[in-house]
C-alpha cells in the first residue's frame, strides 16, 4: 500500500516561490529553490533543531524579529528573506560571525581542519572582511586528550552542541557533556573519563571547526596533499560505505561516506581507526616456510607457488578449505573454482549459510513500531550500525524487546537464522559472524554443485587471519598433515600453517562484498598493497591445473554474477549500492557444507548458560591498532536482571564465576538485552570456562 502524499504548501524564499511538503525544514525548503542557509549546529541526523549557532538567521515576513531558519518548517503563504536579499539577516549574519571569531584562533595553517573546515569557509562567504576587535583573545589549554583516539581543541570550539548531541541522542552513551555556563561554557567528557564508546570517532566529522579532532590524522596531512577513495568497510557485515583517504601512497584516515539506507553517515570505531593493520610489523610480505615449531623462513613466490602447486596434485579431492569471510566475492569464487574445478576438492568450511531472509534496508528499523532481539551476543558488538538504527526506532517511539515475541513484530534482528522460523515480522534481519559472509557462500557455490568428500582431508588451506585464529579452524589445522596458509600476519599463523602466502586488506582490493541485507556493494583499491594482489597468483597458479582465471575482478565478477546475482555487471554497481529484491536474493545455489553458523551456541542445559562472545573491538586489524587497546571490553559479568536479583548481585559488584573447578572474579553488570539463564563474558576474559558457570557474590 502506498503512503498518503504529504500536503504541499507554497513557499517565498529570497522571491522564488517553492511547492515543498508542509513541515519541511526551511533550510531544506531553501534549499529546494537553490538557496543557501548557512548553518553550523544544525544537523538533520542529531535530532530537533536546537538554534544555537544563529548562523541561520533569516528575515520572515510578518514577525518582529530575525528568526533562526533551521527551526522553521514550511507553512503555506510563508515569506521568508535570507542574506542574499535582507539587509537585517545579512547584518544578522555578520555579527554572528564576528561573535564567532572573537576568540576563535586564526591558525588555519596548522589546524587540520583548515581547508575542510565549514567556518572557514562561510566566514569567507559570509563574514565581515576585517575585525574590530584589538583585545588579545583568550587561551586554554591545547589539545585535551579526552580519549587516545580524540583530541580536543577548547579555543576552537563554537559551542554548536553537535558533539554533546550525538553523544546523548545518536550514539546515547552520554559521555561527552557541556559544562559550565555563559562565557565559561566548554565541553567536556564525563567525570573527565576517557572518551569510550563504539562511535566516539564520529564526533570528530561532525564537528563544523577544529575543536575535536582525530589523534591518528593529527599533522598528517593538508586537503592539498590527499585523494580520497569511495569504498566499502570490511570489518563486520554492515558493509558501511567509507571514503579512505591516502596520501603518498598510505592510508592516513576513514571517514564515513553517507548512505541513507546502511548507515545514514555513521561509522563505529573500528571502521574509522582500524586501518593501522596496513602497516603493522609482522605484515607478510613474502611467502613464508615452516621452520621449526613456531619460526618461519622467506621463500621465493616462484617455489612457493611450486610447492603449492605438488601439495594439491598431491591431496587432490582431499583437499579442504576454511573462508574467513574477509574475502572478496572474487577473491573467494578464484580459489573455490582452482579447488573445485581443477581438483574436485569440494570440502570446506564456510563463514555461514546465505539466508533467504532480509530484503528491507536497515533503515527501515527506525521506522517499525514493534522490535524483537534474538541474540546473545549484543547487536552492537556483532553490527554495531544495527545497535544505532534500533535506538532510533525506541527514540520514535517504538517497543524493542529481548527473546521470542509473542505476536507478529515490525522488524526481527536475529544471530541465526533457524531461530527466525516461524515468527511473523515485517522485516528480519540475520546478523552474520563476518564481514562478507554471504558474498563467500556465493563465490563458492558458483564455482561448483558437487557435494563434500567424505575422507580424511591431507590439505587444509586456511583463507583470512579471522579463520587462522579460529578455535574450530584450528582443531580442523591439527588434523591436516599439511596446512597452507593465505593471509596478512604472520603471529595468525605461527604454530599451525607449513607454508603462507601473503593476503592483502579490503583497503587493497578491487572486488565486491555483500553485507546482512544482501546489498552487493563495490570495493575500491585505496592503495597498492606491498604484495601482489591475490587474483595475480591466484590466475598464475590456475593456469596449472588449467582453470581459466582472470586477474581482474571484474571478469571473475560477472561469471558470479550470472549465476548468483541476475547477471549484473560489475560497471553497474556504482557508489551508493541499491537493495535487490528479494526474489534475486533467493536464486543464491544450495552449499555443500555448513560448519561454523553454529559457532558459540552451546547446548541448554541446567544452571547458567556462558555466552563466551568475540567483541567487536579485537581480531587482527585491532591488535595492530594501538588506539583502540582502550576500547576493548573490561572484565566484566553480564547477568539479566532476574538472574542478578535472585543471587542477591548488584550491579558492580564483583562476583565469583566458576565451572569444573575453574574460577574467575569480575564485575557484574545488569544486562537489559540478555534474557534468565544466560551470562555473558567477553572471550578474552571467559579464560577456560565451560559452557555452564554458577555466579556468586
Amino acid at each position: 500500500m502506498s503512503e498518503p502524499q504529504a500536503d504541499l504548501v507554497t513557499v517565498k524564499v529570497d522571491e522564488r516561490e517553492i511547492q515543498v511538503p508542509k513541515g519541511t525544514g526551511m533550510v531544506e525548503t531553501a534549499a529546494a529553490a537553490g538557496i543557501e542557509i548557512p548553518v553550523f549546529c544544525y544537523e538533520p541526523r542529531l535530532g530537533p533543531p536546537v538554534g544555537a549557532c544563529r548562523m541561520c538567521l533569516v528575515e520572515v515576513e510578518g514577525m518582529p524579529k530575525l528568526q533562526a531558519g533551521c527551526t522553521l518548517t514550511a507553512q503555506d503563504g510563508m515569506v521568508v528573506k535570507t542574506a542574499r536579499t535582507s539587509d537585517q539577516a545579512a547584518e544578522g549574519q555578520n555579527a554572528t560571525l564576528e561573535f564567532i571569531l572573537v576568540n576563535h584562533p586564526l591558525d588555519c595553517p596548522v589546524c587540520d581542519k583548515g581547508g575542510e573546515c565549514p567556518l572557514q569557509d562561510l566566514t569567507f562567504r559570509y563574514g565581515p572582511g576585517n575585525t574590530r576587535m584589538r583585545f588579545p583573545k583568550r587561551t586554554m589549554e591545547k589539545p585535551i586528550p579526552i580519549s587516545p583516539l580524540i583530541a580536543l581543541d577548547r579555543e576552537r570550539c563554537i559551542l554548536c552542541y553537535r558533539c554533546t548531541r550525538f553523544s546523548e541522542s545518536v550514539a546515547e552513551d552520554g559521555q561527552l557533556v557541556a559544562i559550565n555556563r555563559g562565557a565559561s561554557s566548554v565541553i567536556a567528557t564525563f567525570e573527565d573519563e576517557p572518551y569510550k564508546g563504539h562511535f566516539s570517532g564520529n564526533v570528530t566529522e561532525i564537528c563544523p571547526v577544529g575543536a575535536l579532532t582525530s589523534t591518528q590524522y593529527r599533522f598528517e596531512a593538508r586537503p592539498w596533499e590527499i585523494q580520497n577513495v569511495p569504498t566499502v568497510c570490511g570489518l563486520c557485515p554492515v558493509g558501511c560505505n567509507i571514503t579512505a583517504t591516502t596520501r603518498e601512497g598510505k592510508v592516513k584516515r576513514v571517514l564515513s561516506r553517507n548512505h541513507p539506507e546502511v548507515d545514514e553517515g555513521w561509522l563505529c570505531d573500528k571502521g574509522r581507526y582500524a586501518f593501522d593493520h596496513l602497516e603493522a610489523r609482522d605484515r607478510i610480505t613474502t611467502p613464508l616456510r615452516k621452520r621449526g615449531l613456531r619460526r618461519f623462513e622467506a621463500s621465493s613466490w616462484e617455489d612457493a607457488i611450486d610447492e603449492v602447486e605438488r601439495l594439491l596434485r598431491e591431496s587432490g579431492t582431499t583437499t579442504a578449505t576454511a573462508l574467513s569471510g574477509g574475502e572478496s566475492v572474487e577473491e573467494a569464487y578464484a580459489l573455490a573454482k582452482i579447488l573445485r574445478q581443477g581438483l574436485g576438492a569440494h570440502n570446506a568450511v564456510l563463514p555461514e549459510t546465505p539466508s533467504q531472509l532480509g530484503g528491507s534496508p536497515l533503515s527501515a528499523i527506525r521506522g517499525t513500531k514493534t522490535i524483537a532481539v534474538l541474540s546473545d551476543v549484543p547487536v552492537v558488538e556483532r553490527a554495531p550500525i544495527v545497535d544505532l538504527w534500533i535506538k532510533a526506532a525506541r527514540r520514535s517511539g517504538a517497543t524493542v524487546s529481548y527473546g521470542v515475541p509473542t505476536g507478529a513484530v515490525g522488524a526481527l534482528i536475529t544471530d541465526d537464522a533457524a531461530k527466525a522460523a516461524g515468527i511473523v515480522a515485517e522485516h528480519v534481519y540475520v546478523l552474520p559472524f563476518t564481514p562478507n559472509g554471504r558474498g563467500v557462500a556465493d563465490a563458492w557455490s558458483a564455482a561448483g554443485d558437487e557435494e563434500p568428500v567424505d575422507e580424511k582431508q591431507r590439505v587444509l588451506i586456511i583463507s583470512g587471519d579471522e579463520a587462522a585464529t579460529d578455535p574450530s579452524v584450528r582443531a580442523l589445522a591439527a588434523e591436516a598433515e599439511t596446512v597452507i596458509g593465505i593471509g596478512m600476519f604472520e603471529e595468525s599463523f605461527r604454530g599451525i600453517a607449513d607454508l603462507v602466502l601473503p593476503g592483502t586488506s579490503y583497503l587493497e582490493r578491487d572486488g565486491t562484498t555483500v553485507n546482512l541485507e544482501g546489498r552487493l556493494q563495490r570495493q575500491r583499491r585505496a592503495v597498492v598493497a606491498p604484495v601482489p594482489d591475490v587474483l595475480a597468483w591466484l590466475s598464475k597458479l590456475g593456469e596449472r591445473f588449467d582453470v581459466e582465471l582472470s586477474p581482474h575482478a571484474s571478469v571473475l565478477f560477472d561469471e558470479v554474477s550470472e549465476r548468483c546475482y541476475g547477471g549484473v555487471t560489475y560497471a553497474e554497481l556504482g557508489e551508493h549500492a541499491t537493495l535487490p529484491p528479494l526474489a534475486a536474493e533467493a536464486q543464491t545455489p544450495r552449499l555443500s557444507v555448513d560448519s561454523t553458523q553454529t559457532q558459540g551456541q552451546a547446548e541448554r542445559s541446567p544452571g547458567l548458560r556462558l555466552v563466551a562472545y568475540r567483541p567487536l573491538f579485537s581480531g587482527a586489524a585491532v591488535e595492530r591498532t594501538p588506539e583502540l587497546a582502550f576500547q576493548r571490553p573490561d572484565p566484566v559479568v553480564e547477568l539479566s536482571r532476574e538472574d542478578a536479583q535472585t543471587r542477591g548481585i548488584r550491579n558492580s559488584q564483583t562476583v565469583t564465576v566458576s565451572s569444573n573447578g575453574t574460577s574467575l572474579e569480575l564485575r557484574a553488570q545488569v544486562a537489559r538485552d540478555l534474557l534468565p539463564g544466560a551470562v555473558r563474558i567477553a572471550r578474552d576474559h571467559a579464560g577456560d570456562l565451560h559452557p555452564t558457570v554458577e555466579v556468586r557474590p
